[in-house]
């Protein structure tokens, strides 16, 4: 045959395969065009340079409108701007692997087309080209289309979640050690004076007036001081090491704990977003099951030396057996199980979400108790500490008020970084402490 009408016969059979794709029923391959969802601006979290036509994900457009609530230039923007720097990004090239899979994807309405070369018994060499269109499929290609999308937004939520915990687990150390340096602060000033309590101390017990007994005791308390400041400094220390070794810039001084933009707890927390993106994965998967216990029709045909032939084939992939039925059911099942478990994962972000704004609420409200307990601690200082001046009160006595006006000092120090950290995590759990844009 001459290598013109070959040429010719191919052209014929692709025409005659992009003719019948075009006739086909919408709902199976939706063949008016590619879907590819990738390259638009509300659809992608990261820039595209491709010009190709898109259909916009709702999913990720809704997670690209998130505002963080960090403050900007505020310390905490600057450590989040610093861990993020670092930032490994696996969860970015998993997302980058499913865009491809999707473009990919996008194309599956169109013939397949490809060369077939075999050695007959005589030795003859016969090559053929094979063009298929498949006819109707029962959804399929339409199915593996939006499994290709469910998977990207899948991706994507994941890079937002991936984002947000790394964020929160920078900030977390961020405040560790904060608080561990205000902490110290109060310990360090407790030293100083229980060293002043020492000499007084051990001047009384020189001159005869106090027992060597009181002695040991402030030298004791003045130990435990010390010990606690140790600590202190050693936590500050520890979580500024690891702080600094997942982050790619200096994240500077240590500052008194940030405010925050004002939290909407109305939006829709990242657990569930994810949920709701497994779910329209998991309904195209079953309807891809589906599809391979139906019979297809598709039109095929073959050019070449061996022969030419034109036709339309039905097929199934997985064949009709005596439990198709089962597997469909089942299929079926599935389908409702994947809405499920949207509601149950709707169900446990709003009990994770009442439990941290429960936390929240208990802690300003001990925020408050501490600082009405160290006003009266103060107080009650004061008092012993007059009244030990005019000879009323021994110093054993002036020491034991002291101590509990340090406990105090310690704890209203402490709990303002404990709100800072349970606010975000609030955060964290809805997806605000990075700009969506920004991702």
């Amino acid at each position: 045959m001459a290598r013109g009408q070959i040429k010719t016969k191919i052209l014929l059979l692709i025409t005659a395969s992009a003719l019948a794709g075009c006739m086909q029923d919408d709902g199976d391959l939706a063949t008016r065009g590619p879907v590819n969802f990738l390259k638009s601006p509300a659809a992608s979290l990261e820039k595209s340079d491709d010009p190709v036509p898109a259909e916009t994900s709702v999913v990720i457009t809704e997670l690209q409108t998130r505002q963080s609530v960090l403050i900007p230039g505020s310390s905490y923007e600057t450590v989040a701007k610093s861990v993020l720097a670092a930032n490994a990004r696996t969860a970015e090239s998993e997302l980058r692997s499913a865009k491809l899979r999707a473009q990919a994807a996008s194309k599956n309405w169109l013939p397949t087309l490809g060369p077939t070369i075999s050695l007959n018994s005589l030795g003859s060499v016969i090559a053929t080209m094979f063009v298929e269109q498949v006819l109707f499929d029962n959804g399929r290609k339409k199915a593996e289309r939006a499994f290709a999308k469910a998977d990207v937004e899948v991706a994507a939520v994941n890079l937002a979640k991936d984002t947000n915990e790394r964020v929160l687990t920078g900030l977390s150390l961020y405040l560790t050690a904060a608080k561990s340096r205000a902490t110290a602060q109060v310990s360090q000033a407790a030293v100083a004076q229980m060293s002043d309590f020492e000499y007084i101390m051990g001047e009384r017990v020189s001159s005869g007036v106090s027992n060597r007994a009181d002695l040991q005791i402030i030298q004791q308390k003045k130990s435990e001081a010390q010990a606690k400041l140790d600590t202190d400094l050693e936590k500050a220390s520890a979580a500024m090491a690891e702080l600094e070794a997942m982050s790619a810039l200096p994240v500077g001084g240590i500052n008194a704990p940030t405010a925050l933009r004002s939290l909407s707890t109305s939006t829709k927390a990242l657990d569930v977003v994810l949920s709701e993106a497994e779910k329209e994965r998991s309904i195209a998967e079953a309807t891809i099951s589906r599809a391979g216990y139906l019979p297809g029709a598709a039109l095929s045909g073959t050019v070449g030396s061996g022969g030419n032939n034109l036709g339309v084939q039905v097929k199934s992939d997985k064949g009709l057996g005596f439990g198709m039925g089962a597997s469909l059911k089942a299929i079926e099942a599935e389908k409702e199980t994947a809405g499920r478990r949207v509601l149950q994962a709707q169900e446990d972000a709003n009990r994770t979400l009442s439990s941290k704004q429960q936390r929240l609420a208990s802690l300003q409200r001990q925020e408050g108790q501490a600082k009405s307990l160290l006003i009266q601690a103060a107080d009650n200082l004061a008092l012993f500490e007059e009244q030990y001046r005019s000879g009323q009160r021994p110093v054993m006595d002036v020491i034991g008020v002291y101590e509990t006006k340090i406990r105090a000092e310690r704890d209203y120090a402490a709990i303002a970084y404990d709100i800072s950290l349970a606010e975000l995590e609030i955060a964290n759990h809805l997806g605000l402490l990075v700009n969506g844009a920004d991702i």
